[in-house]
């Protein structure tokens, strides 16, 4: 049993997929419409299987609460295979103007890890 995808709302589906396929080498599907909803999406898949679909749909609206500290899923986290591509992908999400919410460091239950906001302010770990 396996964790299949995880689904994220967005007001930009366009800039959240660049954000994915570009600083993690996500693969993203043909962008789905469905008129009828006014529902778009895509698929992001990764070399490991695991995938992230956005969703886009006029009526989804931002509660005004901030992300990652109310109840429901606060963080996912991407493994990047060691210490040296948390450190270098931290750095390189740093000079694109990227919040780092979360310096390099080994955590109190042993990961090696930093945080990003993604841009619409998802918490993602990342870890080595």
């Amino acid at each position: 049993m396996h964790i299949d995808h995880i689904a994220i709302w967005t007001d930009d589906l366009e800039q959240l997929c660049h954000f994915y396929t570009t600083y993690f080498n996500a693969v993203s599907s043909e962008r789905y419409h469905n008129p009828k909803k006014h529902f778009f999406s895509y698929f992001l898949s990764f070399d490991t299987g695991c995938r992230i679909e956005l969703m886009q749909m006029p009526e989804i609206s931002n509660a005004g609460m901030q992300r990652g500290y109310t109840k429901g899923i606060a963080h996912f986290a991407i493994s990047l295979g060691g210490k040296a591509q948390v450190d270098a992908l931290t750095e390189r999400l740093r000079a694109d103007g990227f919040t780092i919410a979360g310096e390099p460091r080994t955590t109190g239950d042993g990961y090696y890890e930093s945080v990003v906001l993604d841009p619409e302010g998802n918490v993602v770990e990342l870890v080595a």
